[in-house]
């Protein structure tokens, strides 16, 4: 026998905010938007998706591609939390500091693998870098199936970077 859910009474659910309510929320939420602050923590976030990724596949010795969601999560998230974005100029530093985030992983990664494969150490083989060798070894180590992994890295990033508004939020910015 079924045993029916309570009903939410209507004090209980959150009302409808009209036009000018909404607009008055929306000014008080834009004005706590700090993109600064936003793209600081998303490039920091970017930075340690990427030093994990390459730790994670130097000790695995494979190249995992879920990284790539993971550092797009971790950025937007950052992104979102920091910066308390509404406009889509925060899903755009999202997205493209995840796209960094990914390219980074990958080069820290192969680093970590030469100076592995050569017994010289992290910070040698990364130093003797110029862009013409990062060039090559982005290259050298592309595989088409990244292009995927960097494209839901990149969604995320987009996607996570936002604020999220229920109704409820909304409401109780009202008062």
């Amino acid at each position: 026998m079924m045993q029916s859910q309570p009903q939410a009474t209507p004090s209980e659910q959150p009302r409808q905010l009209d036009s000018a309510e909404q607009a008055l929320v929306m000014q008080r939420l834009r004005s706590e938007q700090n993109l600064a602050l936003g793209i600081a923590a998303g490039a920091v976030a970017a930075a340690v998706g990427a030093a994990v990724w390459a730790v994670v596949t130097v000790i695995t010795n494979y190249q995992i591609g879920w990284m790539a969601v993971g550092v797009g999560f971790v950025v937007g998230l950052a992104v979102r939390t920091f910066g308390k974005g509404l406009d889509q100029v925060f899903g755009i530093v999202g997205a493209g500091l995840a796209l960094l985030g990914c390219l980074a992983g990958n080069l820290l990664a192969v680093c970590g693998m030469i100076a592995q494969q050569e017994g010289l150490g992290f910070f040698a083989v990364f130093s003797s870098l110029d862009m013409q060798v990062i060039q090559e070894l982005m290259v050298a180590t592309f595989s088409p199936m990244d292009l995927l992994f960097y494209g839901i890295a990149v969604y995320e990033g987009y996607k996570f970077s936002f604020r999220d508004l229920s109704a409820a939020e909304m409401e109780k910015r009202v008062s």
